[in-house]
């Protein structure tokens, strides 16, 4: 990640022209293709990979250990390091060279990966961009700087650097079942995220002239050999993340002494690197009901004056883990609690200076720990020892860490989009430990089986935090419609590669989270689809999957044929429009006498949005329904901030009225239904039923379920769901027969909108009148997604401050 806010509200932007790929296996087919196995557009099975998703019985991957020592200059920004790797070759194929990340030379002006995109002169720019912009074509000291590589025994090894990757030549050739011993060591200068961007760097405060270092891609490490591909061995642009070997690790840092780490797995010496009134604390929040402040925030104000220039050492280990990553800085305020999953104790933490404090330490830890225990629902159990969340002012994840944004005011009020956008961001990062951190896909190569399968949990966990969590766009289907009607030279197919897709934020993050929750609550039903889930994460925890891998084991162990799904939502850019065409009403004719009828009713329909400000979304609203749900921010008084008052019962809802026309629309056409002479027994049963001919046109092209509310004459409703299958034999056009118990009143498809559909003006028999456009766009700032940074009402109030 990359969870930034600039990504949700770039939903149009420039495009490049891009054709949908053809994807038809079977080209004669009268009818089409879209109901077609997907076929040899899946890799052929094999040993390593099976017909049913599962790992074969003779996969394979590779294992790499390191044992790291660095030290952090903060007044320079520099940072060195040595570390010894043991690369194991578990593969059967013989290796004659390694692959290396150098990620820190996309910093660097000459050995970055040197993908450009075209560029012009923006209307208004700033001094800071345009030094921006000259300084890419000077030298600069930024990236990696190889002091030398070695093997075990201190014999230098040959090495090449291609950009962000470099290559170290084997002095014997590497056969199944040897390891490699090798000692690289390295330094570079760390640069300022804020003005050469990327995932981790240091940030500055000039107000108390300290900094915060997020040490992260900051060592060589190996890339991934692989059985589907080989060497995983792509440049990397900053955007496609990373393909990493799972390991042990132990990591030793030295920093100034006042300085407090966070960093992947645990600890070793606490009781060193802490006072013994903070080591005291770490031992009382092992057992703590409540987040216990390990490091208070008086001690680090404190240390943020004194500045010491003494050193310290801290020790880490982490095993069985693909990357290691650490935050330093004398600002952090430390807090832990345990949380339980499954028996297993985790310590949840946060580390935070005072700038976020308000926010952080009232939801922090315990969000990490409600992400934990919801991903391991829906996933597998969280199998780390921690899990820690650091605030950087930016979002990005690492095993057992991640680092996330979220300031309030220097008053201490923050806005409400500040605080879900907090909330949202440390369920998004923290759940990345699950997707890609355990179930370990290739992130370079296809960004959505690390961003979309995270994105659509992380929604499934705001929803269980609190019933009204206002989501920001991963998961109900009507939040991916404005992507979807873009114009197709704009799209691209989910299972595109990273560095080639525009739009990226709805492309790799809300289609792919849409496209599974749709799958969820509206194609297999609840219980079918995390079944599935669920296996599919057991089978590859640890591993590292494929699409093709998810695609398979959710058809397997769902006895669902889902490749018309998958077809249509990841290779595909169609979007949903079905059209309810025209409705015929037939009544039965005893007596053989043609009739025919032709009538208009006029309806008002009143449609409430059931959370006041918040748009429908039938995931909310099941679980609101199902009675085993208790919401943490129900249960949990303390998590009870200004806006959780403000969200219940202090903001009236307005009720949007839906007319129809007042005009002659086609009404019903009410030809007589002719049938066979029947008994006595036979009219009665039949004399008393309403019979209805539907005709639906498929204009998107996309192929979905087809949902039908009806409403009854005596004001009842009911809700009919038609499996996509319906469209097999004809793509375009469907008629279907209804009979009903009673009289309809008004026709609609999709009342929830549950399927994404672009077009509801053609959703409606008789007709009804759509929003004005301006009550569209009202309706959007309504919405969750566009709740304004500044508006603050917890400052213009001046509610809840006593709580900080």
């Amino acid at each position: 990640m990359k969870y930034r806010l600039l990504i949700l509200l770039s939903i149009i932007c420039t495009a490049t022209t891009m054709k949908a790929q053809n994807i038809q296996n079977n080209p004669s087919s009268n009818h089409g293709n879209k109901f077609e196995a997907l076929g040899t557009i899946l890799p052929s099975p094999n040993e390593y990979r099976t017909a049913s998703g599962a790992p074969g019985p003779k996969y394979w991957q590779q294992r790499c250990d390191y044992d790291i020592t660095c030290s952090l200059d903060e007044d320079k920004q520099w940072l060195t390091g040595s570390e010894t790797i043991t690369y194991f070759n578990n593969s059967p194929n013989e290796l004659t060279y390694l692959w290396l990340q150098l990620d820190e030379n996309q910093h660097n002006s000459k050995n970055n990966a040197n993908y450009q995109d075209g560029s012009s002169m923006p209307k208004i720019a700033s001094d800071q961009l345009l030094d921006r912009l000259s300084e890419n074509n000077q030298t600069n000291d930024y990236g990696d700087n190889i002091v030398k590589i070695t093997d075990a025994l201190g014999k230098p090894l040959q090495y090449m650097i291609n950009k962000t990757m470099m290559r170290v030549e084997l002095p014997a050739v590497l056969k199944p079942g040897q390891k490699f011993i090798f000692k690289i060591d390295w330094n570079y200068h760390i640069s300022d995220r804020f003005k050469l961007g990327g995932r981790g760097g240091y940030e500055y405060f000039p107000e108390d002239g300290n900094y915060l270092f997020t040490m992260t891609q900051w060592y060589p490490r190996l890339c991934v050999y692989s059985d589907f591909q080989g060497w995983q061995n792509n440049q990397f642009t900053g955007r496609g993340e990373f393909a990493l070997t799972f390991g042990n690790f132990k990591v030793q840092m030295t920093v100034p002494a006042d300085h407090i780490i966070g960093a992947t797995g645990e600890c070793q010496n606490y009781q060193q690197v802490l006072t013994p009134t903070q080591f005291a604390r770490w031992q009382q929040a092992q057992t703590a009901k409540e987040p216990i402040e390990i490091v208070t925030l008086a001690e680090a104000k404190a240390s943020e004056v004194k500045k010491s220039k003494a050193k310290k050492t801290w020790i880490f280990k982490a095993d069985n883990v693909r990357d290691f990553a650490w935050g330093s800085s004398r600002k952090f305020v430390m807090d832990a609690m345990p949380a339980y999953v499954e028996g297993k104790k985790v310590m949840c933490m946060s580390y935070y200076g005072k700038e976020a404090y308000p926010l952080y330490r009232r939801f922090s830890t315990k969000v990490v720990a409600h992400t934990i225990k919801t991903y391991s629902h829906f996933t597998i159990p969280f199998p780390y020892p921690v899990a820690q969340s650091v605030e950087a002012a930016n979002g990005m994840e690492y095993p057992m860490i991640c680092f996330n944004f979220g300031r309030t005011e220097k008053d201490g009020t923050y806005s409400e989009a500040t605080k879900y956008g907090m909330l949202g961001v440390v369920i998004h990062e923290v759940g990345h430990n699950f997707f890609p951190m355990i179930i370990n896909s290739d992130e370079r190569q296809w960004s959505w089986m690390d961003e979309g399968l995270n994105s659509f949990v992380e929604y499934l966990t705001e929803e269980l935090w609190d019933n009204h969590f206002p989501v920001r766009g991963k998961g109900p289907a009507w939040a991916i419609v404005d992507y979807m009607k873009l114009p197709k030279d704009q799209l691209e197919p989910i299972m595109t590669n990273s560095e080639n897709i525009v739009n990226f934020g709805p492309n790799a993050y809300t289609k792919p989270a849409t496209a599974l929750n749709i799958l969820r609550e509206t194609v297999m039903g609840r219980e079918l689809f995390d079944y599935a889930f669920k296996e599919y994460a057991r089978r590859w925890a640890f591993k590292h999957p494929t699409p093709a891998d998810l695609f398979r084991t959710m058809n397997d162990a769902s006895a669902e044929n889902l490749d018309w799904f998958w077809r249509g939502w990841f290779y595909g850019i169609e979007p949903v429009d079905l059209s309810l065409d025209s409705v015929r009403h037939l009544t039965p004719d005893f007596s053989h006498v043609p009739a025919h009828t032709d009538s208009t009713v006029v309806k008002s329909i009143d449609k409430p949005m059931p959370d006041g400000k918040f748009p429908t979304d039938i995931s909310k609203v099941r679980n609101r329904e199902d009675k085993n749900i208790v919401f943490p921010t129900d249960a949990d008084t303390s998590l009870h901030d200004f806006y959780w008052k403000y969200t219940r019962g202090q903001i009236p809802y307005d009720t949007t009225k839906y007319t129809v026309q007042s005009t002659f629309v086609n009404g019903r056409e009410m030809n007589n239904f002719t049938s066979e002479p029947l008994d006595d027994a036979g009219k009665t049963k039949l004399q008393s039923k309403q019979f209805y001919e539907l005709q639906f046109s498929n204009k998107g092209g996309l192929v979905m379920p087809i949902i039908i509310e009806w409403t009854y004459k005596d004001g009842t409703k009911e809700i009919e769901r038609i499996p996509a299958q319906v469209w097999r034999k004809n793509e375009s056009h469907l008629t279907k027969l209804f009979i009903k118990d009673k009289e309809v009143a008004s026709i609609k498809l999709d009342p929830n909108r549950e399927t994404a559909d672009i077009d509801e003006s053609n959703n409606s028999w008789p007709v009804v009148q759509t929003e004005s456009k301006f009550e569209l766009f009202k309706a959007k700032q309504l919405g969750p997604r566009a709740i304004p940074q500044t508006n603050n009402p917890m400052q213009l109030t001046g509610k809840d401050k006593k709580a900080f």
